[in-house]
């Protein structure tokens, strides 16, 4: 139940700032060439924006498998040769998250030494990169999880987008949209002819 609405409130906070980020360079834009003016925080604010948006992404993209993954040489190997591999790949992208964890940390302790706020918006600069601590914790709470499915032989490797695959999924669903037989690189028309309209 808690990790449902942990879940959900992440799917729902990376909406809201998708939907921000797109609604203020939509405005920023209207503003710039309809009006010839501008916002004058408006690129810092969609700059935060962006990077809380990819930090909050990484995480979510390797719950949901939507990063993309060379695995030609893993499927090679058996499936314990396959866990072994991925618990390897998995250990060396915790000790990166580490090692980025450990910088944010510092970096983060030293800019509220400062004390600095963002140059246009009033903002501790602190609390606005704050995202770069946050972000690298939940990727490691993933990576780590996805280890203990390794471990007990639940998951045999990253879960990613397959190109390939989507491709041909693609294909046969424009190939069923225009026609059974039709060929989708000749814009739903057979290379003999048929199929035109004419008898």
């Amino acid at each position: 139940m808690i990790r449902r609405i942990i879940e959900k409130t992440e799917e729902a906070i990376i909406s809201l700032l998708l939907v921000a980020m797109t609604l203020l360079v939509f405005w920023e834009v209207i503003l710039r060439f309809g009006f010839g003016k501008g916002i004058s925080w408006g690129q810092e604010a969609t700059l935060q924006l962006s990077a809380w948006f990819v930090l909050f992404g990484v995480s979510y993209g390797l719950k949901t498998g939507a990063h993309i993954g060379v695995d030609a040489f893993v499927r090679l190997f058996p499936p314990l040769g396959r866990r072994i591999l991925t618990g390897v790949a998995v250990l060396l992208s915790l000790v990166y998250c580490g090692l980025f964890i450990y910088g944010s940390w510092v970096y983060l302790a030293k800019m509220h030494m400062i004390g600095i706020e963002l140059e246009d918006i009033p903002v501790q600069t602190w609390i606005a990169h704050s995202i770069l601590l946050i972000g690298l914790v939940m990727l490691s709470l993933r990576l780590l999880g996805l280890l203990w499915r390794v471990i007990r032989g639940t998951a045999m490797d990253f879960q990613h987008v397959d190109e390939a695959m989507e491709s041909m999924h693609l294909a046969r669903e424009l190939r069923e949209s225009v026609g059974g037989d039709a060929d989708p690189t000749t814009g739903g028309r057979r290379p003999d002819g048929a199929g035109e309209g004419g008898a």
